[in-house]
């Protein structure tokens, strides 16, 4: 197993009480589409992207420990949770455009990404797309860097797969999944840990609307074969970007041998594994993944974005042996 080591909690001398409030739901139009969010907190800016059929709850216990230190915002996507759910562009890179314009609508330059799942690969591609605007990169359980994917995703991005989102969602269907979950979690299988948040994903898919949405972004990046979109190709691209993978050891949506991969093609990259957690690390264990973030930000200095390095990795089309020390850097071994 893979493990940095033990996260340091940083001196909380500057500490900020964070009301309830803070936390709660907020909206603004974002070309004509109403875009929910939380914004709580101060200092530097974080931007925190849930994953498939989620949304910005997901987030709700961890935002007050990371506001008392940072501005930390959390949308919910276009397509999840209370945001619009137009028949729309629900690709990574449009996502990216999407997470980009809301902090500009909120006046934020640069933030320090953490990505779930498909947020992950959310954010990867908005360092990609806007490096110059990216300060760091933690990656939760992240897509794009492998095809593997749980059998279910791939069975619902099959043609019909409305009907079986509506059919799951039947008071008895949902009684049958929920006990074969629980019999998954009985026999300690990975699948096991990870059921009873993909059926919360299910329940969250009230309507017609929010189960296209859903089928849309996962057809975006998911086909029978498994995932579609890869950033391994140019993950060479994050050399100097302060990267962090934090990963369950029995994850499986995106099996841990992903995060072994996407830490090889990184440059500099720390990976830290949780043992014994599934597709969730943040909710199996907060407490130890608010002290890796907050640790992973004081101990790192922002990627100092440069067009001309840009140009350098491009046509290297690989890391280059003279790349910049990042401060605080550690990689696991």
């Amino acid at each position: 197993m893979v493990t940095g080591p033990g996260p340091q909690i940083p001196d909380r001398s500057r500490l900020r009480t964070v009301v309830e409030d803070e936390t709660q739901l907020r909206h603004h139009v974002v070309h004509g589409y109403r875009r929910a969010y939380r914004i709580a907190g101060e200092g530097p800016a974080i931007l925190l992207i849930h994953g498939i059929g989620d949304s910005s709850a997901t987030w709700v216990d961890l935002i007050p420990g990371l506001a008392r230190r940072y501005t930390v915002v959390a949308p919910d996507l276009l397509g999840h949770g209370d945001s619009d759910k137009p028949r729309a562009d629900y690709s990574v890179a449009a996502y990216a455009n999407g997470m980009r314009d809301l902090l500009g609508v909120l006046g934020i330059d640069r933030a320090t990404l953490v990505g779930h799942s498909l947020g992950g690969g959310v954010a990867m591609q908005f360092a990609y797309q806007f490096p110059e605007r990216t300060e760091r990169l933690v990656l939760v359980s992240a897509g794009g860097v492998g095809p593997e994917v749980n059998p279910v995703l791939r069975a619902v991005s099959l043609p019909g797969a409305d009907l079986l989102l509506s059919m799951l969602a039947l008071p008895g269907m949902r009684r049958g999944t929920g006990l074969f979950a629980e019999l998954m979690r009985r026999l300690d299988t990975d699948l096991g840990q990870d059921a009873p948040e993909l059926l919360n994903m299910v329940d969250a898919l009230p309507n017609a609307t929010s189960r296209s949405a859903f089928i849309r972004t996962l057809r975006a990046v998911v086909d029978w074969r498994g995932q579609v979109v890869t950033m391994l190709d140019r993950c060479y691209l994050t050399q100097g970007m302060p990267t962090l993978l934090l990963w369950g050891s029995r994850d499986s949506v995106a099996p841990v041998k992903h995060a072994y991969g996407a830490h090889a093609a990184m440059p500099g990259s720390r990976l830290e594994i949780f043992d014994g957690a599934g597709h969730f690390p943040y909710h199996s264990d907060p407490a130890r993944f608010l002290a890796l973030v907050e640790e992973f930000i004081e101990t790192t200095c922002p990627a100092d974005w440069s067009t001309e390095r840009w140009r350098e990795l491009l046509r290297a089309g690989r890391p280059v042996e003279d790349g910049p020390q990042i401060a605080g850097e550690r990689s696991a071994t």
